[in-house]
């Protein structure tokens, strides 16, 4: 796995920092970004660092239901959203790929969040975001 790349804390995550990083994945960037404004206007963004791993994640929520965490990593990055065991028809009847869906129902850990995670290498991982994020906010 892709070890963070922001990790100073000083340093705040500005466009520029981020583009920076990801190359000709800011277009996968922007599409994320613009989906979310146009089709989730209510939901908020916000920029953190966390000690315990020692990075800058950025937390999506609708209200104070969390939809997604965020994370850099190498020269692409990464959505990851949880949920319960109650989830799992819903995961089933999704848009999500096979690939996700197989992951996520094949993890074992009753009673607890399981999260469902997008590496950002193509447009089809825009596709399974939309995915993600009509699963969280339904």
């Amino acid at each position: 796995m892709d070890k963070p790349v922001l990790t100073d804390r000083t340093q705040f995550p500005t466009d520029e920092v981020i583009f920076s990083h990801l190359g000709r994945r800011q277009a996968l960037w922007e599409a994320l970004f613009a989906f979310l404004r146009a089709e989730h206007p209510e939901c908020t963004t916000e920029w953190r660092y966390y000690t315990d791993g020692n990075s800058w994640l950025l937390k999506a929520s609708r209200g104070k239901k969390t939809v997604f965490w965020l994370s850099l990593t190498g020269v692409t990055f990464r959505v990851t959203a949880y949920f319960t065991d109650k989830a799992n028809d819903a995961v089933r009847a999704s848009a999500l790929s096979a690939e996700l869906k197989e992951l996520f129902l094949s993890g074992s850990a009753p009673g607890k969040l399981r999260g469902i995670t997008i590496t950002f290498r193509t447009r089809k991982d825009i596709e399974n975001a939309k995915a993600l994020i009509a699963l969280k906010t339904s």
